[in-house]
């Protein structure tokens, strides 16, 4: 089922990027801070952005799940 949601998902954020990148052909460039990127088409920075998003987040969210609990020598049934 996660499997299934996982490509829904990723099935509508690239049909809304593609559509988003035709309707919208204009090269942009992206301010940050004192620095300028090249001119490039929205679309195609939406998609940088997504996939840096995605990219990101698979590395960050390992690192802030908790650690599984193991159970205790004397919680063991076969310790008696």
């Amino acid at each position: 089922m996660v499997k299934i949601l996982t490509s829904i998902i990723l099935a509508a954020w690239i049909c809304a990027i593609a559509l988003l990148a035709i309707q919208n052909a204009a090269p942009i460039s992206l301010y940050f801070f004192n620095f300028q990127s090249i001119q490039i088409p929205l679309g195609i920075m939406l998609a940088f952005s997504v996939a840096a998003g995605m990219v990101g987040t698979a590395i960050v969210l390992p690192l802030f799940r908790p650690a599984p609990v193991r159970p205790s020598l004397r919680d063991r049934e076969d310790f008696e």
